[in-house]
C-alpha cells in the first residue's frame, strides 16, 4: 500500500479522511512517522482499533 500517496492526498485536501484498520495500523503509523508533514495530520482512534485520520488547517 502507497501510504505517502494517500498522505500526501490528505494533506492536499484531495481526501477528507483516510480509515484505516487496526491490522494495518502498524505499516501506516511507521509511513507516517516518516512523514515530512506529519504535524498537519491527526488521528481519531474507532473501537476495535480502527483510526480514522484527517488533515488539520494548514497554510499553503
Amino acid at each position: 500500500m502507497d501510504y505517502e500517496s494517500i498522505l500526501n492526498q490528505l494533506v492536499d485536501g484531495e481526501l477528507s479522511e483516510y480509515k484505516i484498520e487496526a491490522k494495518d495500523a502498524f505499516a501506516f503509523q511507521q509511513a507516517l512517522r516518516a512523514f515530512g508533514k506529519r504535524t498537519y495530520i491527526k488521528g481519531r482512534a474507532l473501537r476495535g482499533g480502527a483510526i480514522i485520520y484527517t488533515a488539520t488547517n494548514i497554510d499553503k
